[in-house]
Formats: C-alpha cells, structure tokens, sequence
C-alpha cells in the first residue's frame, strides 16, 4: 500500500506551519512532539502507521474554519479525524501533512422531542445521543459495535451501519442535517431538523465522503420512539450454509427484523468465552434475529421465524424471557471483535456488502479461501443485509502473514463485487479498499467521483491519498476553479 509521495515544499515550511497553528488554537491545541503524536499515528486498521507533521485539536468553528484557510492557502494537506475507531485507514495520518483532531467537540447541543431530533457536534459518542433521550423512551438507531467510542461526525463520513440498521436504517437514513466548514473555511449547512430540503441532495453526498468534501461541525440525527416490545431469538445451525439460507427465507417472507446477525464457530466460540452470552457451542452458525413491535406482534413473528429456522435444520433455538436476557444476548455479538483478539495476535476486519441470496455460496468460498492461505477466519456479519465483516487471523510477527492476510481480504471483496455486491458497506474505502476500486468503477466512472471532490476541494487538500486508487489533479479532469481571477496551480499546462 502506498501513500503520495511527502511533499518537500510543505515540509520545508513546518515549523511556520505549527507556529501559525498555534497562534490560531493558543495553550496545548497544537501537538508538535514526536512521542505525543504517536497516539495519533494510526487509526483502528493499526497494521499502518504514519507520523503528521502535527496534530491540532480545535474548541470552535471559527478556529476550525482558520486552520482550513491557513492549509488550503499553503497547500497543506488535513485528515480530518474523530473517535480514531476507522476500520479502513480513513484517518491514516499523511507524513506531509496535519492531524484534524474533532474530540473537543463533544457537546449535545439540543434535545428537540417535538421534533424527534437531537443536535450534538461531531465528537459525541454514538451511544450517549440514545443515553441522552432514553429518560423519554427515545434512541438513535444506528448503532455501530464500536458504538462506545466511535463518534457521530466519523459516523456521518463512514455512513456507519450497526446491528439495528437493518429496519432502521444507517446513518443516512437517520441523519436531517450538518453544520460543515469547506477546505477554503467557509462554513455551510445542508439539511436542518425538517424531514428533506429542496435541491440537490448535497447531504447525502457528504455521507459517507470519508473526510474528503468538508470538515463537519455540527450534526441534527433523527430519534425514534423504543419499540412497545424487543424480543431476540438465538439460532443455531449445522452449516453456514442453512444459517445463511434462513436469512434469505425470513426476508422473503415479509419479515424485515429489528436486527438479524450471524456469526460462524469460531466467533461463537470467542463471544461465548468473553462474554458468557449463553451462545450454543455445538453449532456450526449462530443466528440472532430481533423482532420488535407491539407484543402480540412480535409472538406471532418468532413463531414464524422459528418455523423457518426448523425448515432450515436449526438444532437450537432459544428466545429471549427478559429485557436482562435479550441484552446478554446482544452483548455476544456486540463484544466479538475484541472477543476474536483474545484468539489470535492480529485480525484484518474486513467489510463487503452481498445480495443475501449470495449468502450461502460467499461463506462457502471464503472456506476455500481460507484452506488456500493456510489462515483461519471468524465471521461475524449483519446477515439481513448482507454487510460481511470476515476477521481473517494472522500473526503480523510471523514473515509475510500479512501480506497473506492482505491479499485473501482482496480476494474475499473481489468475490462480492463478483456475485453482485459491492466493496464497503459501512467501514469506508480509505486506504484499506483504495486500490480495489477499479474492480468495481470504470475509469470515466472514478474520473466523475474525483470532479465531484474537484467541486468541494479544488486544491485537494483534504485527505488526499485516500478512496481513489489514482490521483489527478483537478486540471486534468477539465474542472477548474477560479479564485479571485487565479487558477491553482499555474505551472500546470492546459490543453
């Protein structure tokens, strides 16, 4: 993997750079220190690491609008950066350039029930927005594993999914409007606590744009009413096989759950020994489907779910009594990221997005993958709409295993773009999918992506190097602007 060659230029000018940095954001805004930015160093795709010429750790838009300024007018390069929890290398520092860091704006701004709205800046957390509300029955759906720690601004650039993003949506369908500040620091709003805006849907182009548009300073997410009743219904089966052709028969039926993940054995072996979740351990897949509404409902549901289940050889079937146990039964899956790491020095998580009638051939191929690279695989992945999140095992000390890793995670994202799927679907491209991108988009199809970056970033100062697998400066996609009569970079020749 390889990032754009360091500019000297922009080097050669650094300690101007965090002088002027320091003068914008006073007192200890401003990380300069080798050792105190190796925090920063990484995101959570940890097998790469860089160090930025600096970090900066603004308290305000207007400090986060100066330092825009300031880069775009110097050419410095910005990765702007939240909670640091990026699967895909998103927030991957540049050696040349600076660190964006939002944690200090975490504040809940408003809690609008009339509206069914919450208003909170980039640096809160994604589970104190349902902490907030929950007091009147409320929460936010989207609901990442990470969702502790990752923050609602990395959520708006990753369109960031979760367990309960099946019925409800991710984080587009739940997002109503962005406060955001442009590489030349202007600030704009797209959206607002109505239900949809008028011209083009430019806030659904910022979701999910993995900081290369805009820096985002203030979010508006929709909030829901907790459903009367939640019940989960534990699943285990024989095969990958039949689990994941119970999915595909509960959708067809007309049965859209609340949640509907799956898990294989390894993954239930480690959730069940980190978390005592009461998973089956005699099974070769592990379905939890959650269904919600009123009680009556959701009886009539597992009924049918259940049936379905048997058709399919379920050996284990178990429904949640509780609030307490329907809990347990989610912090499992919730919990097997971490439970994995217990099993193996390192994992590679990867993210691709099938139709779920694929399920059953996918799981199956990855099989044979994994026999080919001699490395074990745990897969543990929202089954309802076929978000694949395979955790391939490796020792990074062993000589060449990630390299292995590397390429069998390639190989299991080619074979969903093959079967009618697509590369991410909820991680982002980043630096992790960059270079798989051609297998998906044509030329004239990555060219038209990259003049919308042209339109929002002309000088390409943000998070360049990231999503696209070759570069090209906005002259040479025939997309200028003209600022105060001057082109950017004038040395250029046109044609």
């Amino acid at each position: 993997m390889e990032m754009p060659a360091l500019d000297r230029d922009s080097l050669a000018k650094r300690d101007r750079i965090v002088a002027a940095l320091r003068a914008i954001v006073p007192g200890e805004g401003v990380i300069a220190n080798v050792t105190e930015m190796r925090a920063y160093e990484c995101d959570a795709l940890s097998a790469y690491r860089t160090l930025p010429m600096a970090v900066v750790l603004p308290a305000s838009v207007q400090q986060v609008s100066a330092i825009l300024k300031l880069c775009n007018d110097e050419k410095i390069k910005v990765v702007p950066r939240g909670g640091g929890t990026s699967l895909s290398g998103g927030s991957l520092p540049l050696g040349d350039g600076i660190v964006l860091g939002m944690g200090k704006f975490n504040k809940i701004l408003d809690v609008d029930f009339q509206n069914r709205c919450v208003v909170v800046q980039p640096g809160v957390t994604n589970l104190a927005i349902t902490r907030a509300v929950e007091h009147e029955g409320f929460y936010y759906a989207p609901d990442p594993s990470s969702q502790i720690a990752c923050s609602i601004g990395g959520n708006v650039a990753e369109n960031s999914g979760g367990v309960h993003c099946l019925k409800y949506g991710l984080t587009t369908n739940n997002l109503l409007g962005v406060e955001m500040v442009l590489p030349d620091g202007s600030v704009i709003r797209l959206g607002g606590r109505h239900l949809d805006a008028d011209g083009y849907d430019l806030l659904g182009v910022m979701t999910g744009s993995e900081g290369l548009l805009g820096v985002v300073t203030e979010v508006t997410v929709r909030i829901l009413k907790k459903p009367d009743t939640a019940r989960a219904v534990l699943m285990g089966f024989p095969s990958n096989e039949t689990g994941g052709d119970t999915v595909a028969s509960i959708i067809a039926a007309g049965i859209i759950p609340g949640g509907l993940e799956m898990m294989d054995r390894p993954a239930i072996h480690a959730a069940e020994d980190f978390c005592k979740a009461g998973y089956p351990r005699d099974v070769e897949a592990l379905l939890i489907c959650e269904l919600d509404g009123t009680a009556q409902e959701v009886d009539h549901l597992i009924d049918i779910v259940a049936a379905i289940a048997r058709q399919h050889h379920a050996s284990f079937i178990k429904v949640s009594e509780s609030e307490e146990e329907r809990t347990r039964f989610w912090a499992g899956r919730k919990a097997a990221f971490p439970a994995v790491g217990r099993i193996s020095p390192d994992y590679l998580c990867m993210d691709g997005t099938i139709p779920r009638s694929q399920l059953a051939h996918v799981l199956k191929r990855m099989e044979e993958m994994s026999a080919h690279y001699g490395l074990r695989v745990a897969n543990v992945f929202h089954a309802g709409d076929g978000n694949l999140h395979p955790l391939i095992l490796f020792d990074a000390n062993v000589p060449d295993e990630l390299r292995k890793a590397e390429d069998f995670g390639a190989d299991i994202l080619k074979l969903c773009v093959e079967v009618g799927g697509v590369l991410t679907g909820e991680h982002g491209v980043g630096v992790e999918k960059r270079d798989l991108m051609p297998s998906m988009f044509n030329e004239n199809e990555l060219a038209q992506q990259q003049r919308l970056k042209c339109a929002f970033d002309p000088v390409q100062i943000l998070n360049p190097g990231k999503v696209f697998p070759k570069l090209h400066r906005c002259a040479e996609l025939g997309r200028l602007h003209v600022q105060r009569g001057a082109l950017p970079f004038p040395d250029l020749p046109r044609f």
